[in-house]
């Protein structure tokens, strides 16, 4: 059992921005590594802090920017796939909103932007591979979210055909990641198709069980759903890649639950927290994943309505370091054992 998950590292998705430190990747892992943090998860599409043109096809730039990293008292964890995941699979309705994320030469053409997107992902996956990771986080994307809780009620065969066609669009990303031999953690977040348990196992039946098809680990939002965030892990450890360390409180009234009636982030019965702050059993958490052998990063996403992200940040890093387990190599109990003696325990058992 020596054998223990890395951290704490920090997602810089949240915390990136136009003015120092947070403008650059030398300046936000500096940043970073100054709060105690071992590990900063990049954003592969945000090229304030990274050009995955040069990382898919540059071992030198891959080798500087790991370089940098390291002076600044940090390792890069995982790319961060999450935008570009998510537009390898958009619902008609959400065409104009995505736009905003995607380069001029694609906009108004969903299926260019697809494309698009899912040259990135792939990209994505040599990258890593010139970086030494072997997991990647991300989304699905969505075709059938809109219909989650439908009036009037959804024709047969809907579903299903969402999850094939989202398999069909995944799968060839799969195998070109399985090349590379990179995982994709999915964080299962309501907004996409696979967003807990039966989704994940109703995509991973559609893409035949590829064992690139992983799970970046995010309880908040399983607690938001009121999903068993602790029984996941014994269900689906084998699956966990990556972990977000993030906090959220639920605290239905007699006005809303969990749809929490169009409000926004700072008035909805279901909200995200900074870390302590909120609801989640982190000890039950890291315990849960250091029984069944997990040895990923952990790192903190912050998203809090309340509190201000730099000091979400500079407690995110005790917080998650306090509750990382050193595993034993010796059982408590050792002291009181011996040497076996095959004699000895006949005769405990009353065996001639």
């Amino acid at each position: 059992m020596a054998n223990t998950m890395k951290g704490p590292g920090i997602f810089l998705a949240q915390f990136l921005g136009d003015e120092a430190p947070f403008n650059s990747l030398d300046a936000i892992s500096k940043w970073a590594g100054d709060l105690g943090y071992k590990g900063v998860q990049v954003p592969a599409w945000d090229k304030r802090v990274f050009d995955l043109d040069k990382a898919a096809s540059s071992q030198t730039y891959c080798d500087e920017i790991m370089g940098l990293c390291a002076e600044n008292g940090v390792e890069i964890t995982e790319l961060s796939t999450h935008m570009l995941g998510q537009l390898v699979a958009v619902h008609p309705a959400y065409d104009k909103q995505y736009d905003g994320f995607v380069p001029p030469e694609v906009q108004n053409n969903p299926k260019a932007r697809q494309e698009w997107a899912t040259g990135e992902v792939v990209k994505t996956a040599k990258a890593s591979r010139n970086l030494g990771l072997d997991v990647t986080v991300s989304f699905t994307g969505s075709l059938a979210f809109p219909y989650l809780y439908p009036w009037p009620q959804r024709p047969d065969g809907l579903i299903d055909e969402a999850f094939t066609e989202l398999a069909r669009r995944w799968h060839p990303i799969f195998d070109a990641y399985d090349e590379q031999g990179v995982d994709i953690g999915f964080e299962l977040h309501p907004g996409e198709d696979v967003f807990d348990g039966i989704t994940f196992e109703m995509f991973l039946d559609k893409v035949n069980d590829h064992k690139r098809c992983t799970i970046n680990y995010d309880p908040s939002h399983f607690l938001l759903q009121q999903l068993d965030y602790l029984d996941f892990i014994d269900i689906y450890h084998e699956r966990i890649t990556a972990f977000h360390v993030k906090d959220a409180e639920f605290n239905p009234s007699g006005r809303q639950g969990v749809y929490s009636g169009y409000q926004p982030w700072l008035n909805r019965a279901g909200r995200f927290r900074s870390l302590g702050d909120g609801q989640v059993d982190f000890s039950g958490i890291f315990s849960r994943l250091a029984t069944h052998g997990y040895t990923g990063w952990a790192v903190l996403e912050w998203e809090c309505c309340l509190k201000h992200p730099e000091d979400g940040a500079r407690e995110g890093a005790p917080f998650i370091s306090d509750h990382m387990i050193r595993l034993t190599d010796k059982a408590f109990d050792d002291f009181a054992g011996g040497e076996t003696d095959r004699g000895a325990l006949k005769a405990m058992l009353g065996i001639d």
